[in-house]
């Protein structure tokens, strides 16, 4: 059954149909390095900024409005949470840099959107993680930067009602499904992974 047709069955409802409305197109989108460069590298430090400029959503609704959105860790700093999460993600990643050069990656999150527990909870099979952030790499020892700022999106389906009470019985929390992504596209951005690029289109923010 397509897209509208399903918005238009569950019209009597505004919250879904504010979820059909908010419906689009999400991607997994960066441009890889090349192999011949980072075989060479060896991981340094990784640094992360969540900037405080980011707006924060607490709001018990299903779309809120908002660049971080994060419910799973206990009310509190957000923008710490956040951090935490990508540090150890990009830290996962990065494990590919062998080489003998060592290099800092520096990452900025511009939009960390999970979903509400409202979002999760409810009976319906829609939802995004929108992680997107701009990396850079840089010589741990001279500053000089190897790869300038770069935009790297890394949005993936989230689950929820049936689908995600299942996962959760088996361990699968939204932490760990938005901490295999970042590491899996950080992976394939520094060309030591699969390249995971691709789009979707579902409904969610």
């Amino acid at each position: 059954m397509s897209l509208s047709r399903r918005c238009a069955l569950l019209g009597a409802s505004a919250l879904i149909l504010s979820a059909c409305v908010a419906g689009g197109r999400f991607e997994t989108d960066y441009q890889p390095l090349s192999p011949e460069v980072s075989r060479g590298w060896r991981l340094a430090e990784v640094q992360i900024d969540v900037p405080r400029s980011l707006t924060v959503s607490e709001a018990r609704t299903l779309l809120p409005e908002a660049d971080i959105v994060w419910r799973e860790d206990p009310l509190g700093d957000r923008y710490a949470q956040v951090g935490t999460i990508m540090q150890a993600a990009v830290l996962r990643g990065a494990q590919g840099l062998r080489g003998s050069r060592p290099v800092v990656i520096s990452v900025t999150v511009t939009r960390f959107h999970a979903l509400t527990l409202e979002a999760e909870q409810s009976n319906f099979d829609w939802g995004v993680h929108n992680i997107d952030f701009v990396a850079q790499v840089t010589d741990a020892r001279t500053g000089e930067v190897l790869v300038p700022a770069t935009k790297i999106r890394a949005e993936t389906p989230a689950w929820s009602g049936t689908r995600m009470r299942e996962a959760r019985r088996n361990g699968i929390t939204q932490k760990s499904m938005i901490s295999d992504h970042v590491a899996a596209t950080v992976a394939g951005w520094l060309g030591t992974g699969p390249d995971n690029r691709g789009n979707f289109s579902r409904m969610g923010n």
